[in-house]
């Protein structure tokens, strides 16, 4: 069963990711599928943009999504991409 990652949001926003590993994890793979279809080239600007739409830190949530394997990026961080399917992913 798949938990609901939407209990962290605050009026469809995420305001801060969860203390509790297991939990930030099962956000960021919630998130990933919702700023980047897989293999989908952004900048950095509109990566920063799509996730500022949903979350408080664009920033520190992408780089979050960077450290968990989800995002992966140009060594000079002009552009990303998404390179795990995740349990979010529409099929």
């Amino acid at each position: 069963m798949v938990q609901d990652p939407e209990r962290f949001l605050v009026k469809g926003r995420l305001e801060r990711l969860p203390r509790r590993q297991a939990d930030r994890g099962l956000v960021l793979r919630w998130l990933a599928p919702r700023v980047s279809e897989l293999e989908e080239p952004l900048t950095e600007p509109e990566l920063t943009e799509r996730l500022a739409a949903i979350v408080q830190d664009p920033v520190g949530i992408r780089r979050d999504l960077i450290e968990a394997g989800l995002l992966t990026r140009t060594r000079d961080g002009a552009e990303y991409w998404r390179t795990r399917v995740t349990e979010f992913d529409p099929f």
